[in-house]
């Protein structure tokens, strides 16, 4: 009888350390507050060489982990923009190279996932956002072989991740984004 009390002992033990690390591994998921915090701790000015690339490295680390809501939060509160307008132009490759897959992928699913009515009316709205600036100079915050590598990296997800549908769906704002890049820069 003892052997078997030491044996669900062990197993007990087991079970609370394997939970244990799902807990803590749940509770490590950065989110859109603990990054603008990361951003805001890290300043950029201050640092060079290997400090430097470990905060860039850690924080696309960090995007890679959020949800596409979480991200968007970070987008609309201009967080990862600051950070972004930071880096130096090589850095800014590094950056969209190490987060620009995981981020298109996401927003492929997340189209994949939505509504056909509701991502017909999200393509219109942005079908005449886009409109509006047809033939306008984009903004020059970013060098041309970076605006290059997002365009690349977007329509690589779109062929590879987008359903049939959603690539019918989306098709129209290809070509406006076409249409609006064709614009000198």
């Amino acid at each position: 009888m003892n052997f078997w009390v030491k044996i669900m002992l062990v197993l007990v033990v087991v079970w609370l350390v394997a939970g244990g690390a799902i807990f803590w591994a749940r509770s490590a998921r950065p989110t859109a507050r603990s990054i603008t915090a990361y951003v805001d701790k890290n300043d950029l000015s201050s640092l060079s060489g290997p400090a430097r690339r470990a905060v860039i490295e850690r924080l696309a680390g960090m995007l890679n982990r959020v949800s596409i809501e979480e991200r968007e939060e970070l987008r609309r509160n201009r967080v990862t923009e600051r950070f972004f307008r930071s880096l130096t132009p090589g850095e800014q490759g590094t950056f969209l190279d190490m987060t620009l897959p995981a981020g298109f992928k996401q927003m492929m699913e997340s189209f994949n996932k939505m509504d056909p009515v509701k991502r017909k009316e999200f393509v219109n709205r942005a079908l005449e956002e886009m409109k509006k600036h047809e033939g306008e100079e984009p903004p020059r915050n970013m060098d041309d072989a970076n605006v290059q590598r997002m365009i690349n990296q977007g329509m690589k997800s779109f062929y590879s991740e987008a359903s049939a549908e959603t690539k019918l769906d989306l098709a129209p704002l290809i070509e406006q984004m076409q249409r609006n890049l064709q614009s000198p820069r």
